[in-house]
């Protein structure tokens, strides 16, 4: 750690070395200072841009210069005549004010470099070329270099802490705006600006009436001569591994087409190396621009996902083989109609091994609530050892229309379908009972439709309605065979009433999960005056799922075998092994909201009146709730600046489960994990709190976000869980104690000339009451973590990035306390030579300690080499090399309320492949 942070001060001094600050006043000609004024210094001796600033509110600039050395210096202001002189430096600080004058277009000078970032109200703009250096080949790459802009872990773009919603390309949705496949396609040698668009609107009629601050999308401004022409480019590739076996290849085809009239876009991608432009999960999430109407209303109904649960983190296995395949286009026959869609085809094959072991925690019983029982099984520690092949294939396709005759009416429809066929199949050996095979298989289905309308009748009245239609269809499957080796299971094949006389045991079942809902909605917005408008719902969610499930067993000859369970509930009730559930849910609300504009101030109280029905049928049997509720929010923002801004939150919010949990029968979530509902199960209800801050200070190029949580949940629907050994099992039911969390992160970043710094920081603190073997317990978690970076940003010379991210988490549930302390520092480095070869590498190093185990560590070491004969050549030549150390698994130690764990995930060895690109 000290290492680190001696090396991180000794290039904060080097960005530093041999250079003078240059500082002063703009004014215009009657001597009021200018802010937003744009100054660049440029070198004169390589005709190079040195230096760029901002004015403040007073006009001040500061920039930094190079000693003894001559510079032409620009000054620009819209609607003013710009200033070129020329200044040249000695060794000691330079103070120069500069006076504009009104613009005379004869006399104008020609700026000879664009500012690197302007503004234009709303609209931060960035000027890639800026930026670059010459490593950069996608999207993301210079992203990851502007002031104010982050590449998240899953790879999302976020601006100020807020994730980026939509992306677009010359103003054309890219894949409905889906960021992570743009930033790893798109070739950054095609981006001339990107466009943050903040408080960004959807529909321009609502943009005077609604609250956009949370609301960040991104354009990308191609560079002239891309429209009308394809670009992108196309690799091939291949390599070894250390195994003889293993043959590597790749092929990824990224091409583009941009027009006034069409776009069109293909991205393809076939490999086994492990570089994967979207995994199972992101497809899964890929929500298609979808929004539910409800979103605001302060409801949350789940429909659950029974998909398939077990979807590997692809840097997590030893063996991958990916195949993408994506088109996305975009028509505008007219000026008024808008046409575009997608077609995504993703497949990946997975092989995976981990290493695990579980050591059970003992609860202590709070003498508040129940009491042990002491009959109940007291669980192994145990060790699992599983070796797995997962297969998906998933497909998804969207068709939207916009027709929008006039500015006063918009008609929007969309249609999304999604399907997949998945499986997992994993062999497993464990300590506590024996060897199993296990298969998971699921082949869901859903189609999902959106229409909306908005309509302005006058310039005070604006009409809007959405509606959403969603039907799904899910059928999981699991079987797993064995669970005979040891006595460990036979309680538990007794209490689901299997055939105990068996060489194994041959487990299945089979669900069906079908699910229909209507959201919809229609506002009113009057405009009272410029300052002030009120906002009038009426809206309406109609739900329908069913359910229906069945545990039998195949015997040793192959026979069916359908059991009959002899397990009891808390009311000593037989459960089945099978469920056959209908849940209907429907809520119908008004909601009112108020919103004032007063100086600085924008106010927003309100609240929501719902009607809801529940009911849910049970073989035969009907239970039924219907009430009413008040729902109130409110939100206030403080607009310090343009940029500058503090918003307050408050929310109240009823949530409704799943049919799974409210079905009564069993249900295998796997062969140690039985579950069975509750058919009189309750909403829950929280109170939401957040404090957001942001600050983009262009004069000094600071970044700060800030971010405080809180949340409440009542009546909270918990688990209670008890033990057969390490077969555990679960009923759901509404808890009287509640849950509490509050979390805090921010980050603050900052620009010193080559060099940027920043430091992340999160909070964590959650309080829950865990329910284990009839005993409550209070589960309290702080977590905190730090993490500083520095990376800088030189034209010529190379590029380096230091990042140390420090987390501790601490839980405390009764007398069982765990620490986990992480330390994980990584640096990466890139240079362009000689006007050619491109050399990158990257490395981390993660440990974990704790208090109740042993401390581990990994590293991971990655470098490339290519070579283009010039930045406009046509091909280029790559080597590179993954995973050089060639270490063979991750390690990643943790605890929940029931366990403290410690799991090894053996990864993809060393691979050096050979890549020849070509780009149009």
């Amino acid at each position: 750690m000290k290492k680190i942070l001696t090396l991180l001060f000794a290039l904060a001094a080097m960005s530093s070395f041999a250079q003078i600050k240059m500082q002063g006043i703009v004014k215009d000609s009657i001597g009021a200072p200018l802010e937003m004024a744009n100054i660049i210094a440029i070198n004169k001796d390589t005709n190079t841009l040195e230096s760029y600033a901002i004015t403040n509110a007073k006009g001040k600039y500061v920039i930094a210069l190079g000693k003894n050395g001559k510079y032409s210096i620009q000054v620009s202001y819209i609607g003013l005549k710009s200033v070129d002189e020329t200044v040249e430096t000695k060794d000691v600080d330079i103070t120069k004010d500069f006076s504009m004058l009104a613009d005379n277009m004869l006399d104008a000078v020609e700026l000879t470099y664009e500012m690197p970032v302007t503004v234009k109200g709303d609209t931060l703009i960035y000027n890639a070329d800026s930026f670059k250096s010459g490593t950069e080949r996608k999207l993301e790459d210079v992203l990851k270099k502007l002031p104010g802009v982050e590449i998240n872990a899953d790879g999302k773009i976020e601006v100020e802490g807020k994730v980026v919603n939509k992306l677009m390309v010359n103003g054309k949705d890219f894949f409905d705006g889906d960021s992570k496949l743009a930033t790893k396609n798109i070739p950054s040698n095609a981006v001339d600006k990107i466009q943050v668009l903040r408080n960004y609107a959807e529909v321009g009629q609502l943009s005077g009436v609604q609250n956009n601050q949370d609301n960040v999308a991104i354009n990308i401004k191609l560079k002239e001569g891309k429209e009308n022409f394809w670009f992108g480019d196309v690799t091939a590739g291949g390599g070894f591994a250390p195994s003889p076996n293993d043959e590597l290849y790749l092929v990824q085809p990224k091409l583009f087409y941009y027009s006034p009239k069409y776009s069109i876009n293909v991205i393809g991608d076939i490999n086994n190396i492990g570089e994967v432009a979207l995994t199972g999960r992101d497809i899964r999430n890929f929500g298609g621009g979808f929004r539910r109407p409800s979103s605001s209303s302060g409801t949350s109904l789940n429909l659950g996902d029974n998909g398939l649960r077990g979807l590997t983190n692809l840097g997590d296995a030893q063996k991958i083989e990916s195949k993408l395949g994506a088109l996305n286009f975009s028509y505008a026959p007219n000026k008024a109609l808008d046409l575009s869609g997608f077609v995504i085809y993703n497949a990946n094959r997975l092989q995976t091994r981990t290493a695990s072991s579980y050591d059970y925690i003992e609860v202590e019983d709070d003498p508040t609530t129940t009491t042990i029982d002491e009959s109940a099984s007291v669980p192994q520690d145990e060790t699992i050892e599983q070796t797995g092949r997962e297969a998906t294939n998933q497909g998804l396709a969207k068709l939207s229309a916009s027709y929008k005759p006039n500015a006063n009416n918009q008609l929007n429809y969309d249609v999304l379908g999604r399907i997949s066929d998945d499986s997992e199949a994993n062999n497993q050996f464990s300590s506590v009972v024996g060897s199993t095979n296990q298969l998971d298989k699921a082949k869901p289905f859903s189609i999902n439709q959106n229409v909306n309308y908005y309509y302005t009748l006058n310039e005070n009245n604006i009409f809007a309605f959405e509606a959403q239609h969603l039907i799904k269809d899910e059928d999981p499957f699991y079987n797993v065979i064995g669970l005979k080796d040891e006595d460990t299971f036979d309680s538990t094949a007794s209490s689901l009433g299997l055939d105990l006389t068996q060489n194994n045991y041959n487990l299945n079942q089979d669900r069906r999960i079908k699910s229909n809902q209507l959201d919809a909605k229609l506002d009113y917005y009057n405009i009272l005056n410029s300052k002030s408008n009120i906002n009038l719902t009426l809206g309406t969610i109609l739900s329908t799922q069913k359910f229906n499930s069945n545990i039998f067993q195949f015997l040793d000859d192959g026979s069916f075998f359908d059991p009959t369970a002899n397990l009891t509930n808390g009311e000593g009730e037989v459960l089945l092994n099978e469920n056959d559930t209908e849940y209907n849910f429907s809520d119908i609300y008004v909601g009112f909201h108020y919103r004032l504009k007063a100086g600085k101030f924008t106010i927003t109280p309100g609240f929501s009146v719902h009607a809801y029905g529940n009911k849910n049928t049970q073989f035969g049997e009907v239970y039924e709730d219907n009430f009413f509720r008040v729902l109130p929010d409110f939100e206030t923002q403080i607009q310090f600046k343009k940029s500058e801004s503090l918003t307050f939150r408050y929310n109240m919010q009823n949530s409704f489960t799943d049919v799974t949990s409210l079905a009564e029968g069993l249900v295998l979530n796997n062969y140690n994990s039985i579950q069975y509902g509750e058919p009189e199960l309750q909403n829950s209800l929280s109170h939401n709190l957040s404090l957001r801050y942001f600050s983009f200070n262009l004069f000094n190029y600071t970044n700060v976000f800030a971010i405080l949580n809180y949340n409440k949940n009542i009546d909270q629907i918990r688990s209670l869980t008890n033990f057969d050994n390490v077969i555990r099992t679960s009923s759901y039911f509404n808890s009287n104690f509640a849950d509490e969390s509050v979390t805090a992160f921010g980050r603050i970043q900052r620009t010193f000339g080559k060099l940027r710094a920043s430091l992340g920081v999160n909070y964590n603190y959650s309080k829950n009451n865990q329910f284990v073997q009839d005993t409550r317990s209070v589960n309290e978690t702080f977590s905190q973590s730090y993490t500083p970076e520095l990376r800088t940003n030189f034209r010529e010379a190379p590029n380096v990035s230091l990042k140390y991210q420090y987390r501790v988490s601490n839980t405390n549930q009764g007398s069982n306390d765990t620490k986990f302390v992480t330390n994980a520092p990584s640096v990466e480095f890139d240079a362009y030579i000689w006007d050619a070869l491109t050399f990158k590498t990257d490395y981390s190093y993660t440990s974990q300690s704790s208090n109740v185990g042993p401390t581990d560590s990994y590293q991971t070491w990655n470098a490339s080499l290519a070579y283009r004969k010039d930045k406009d050549a046509k091909w280029e030549y790559q080597l590179r090399a993954t995973n050089l150390l060639n270490i063979d698994s991750n390690v990643n130690n943790g605890s929940s309320n029931i366990s403290v764990y410690s799991s090894e995930t053996f990864i993809l060895p060393r691979f050096v492949t050979f890549r020849l690109t070509y780009t149009l």
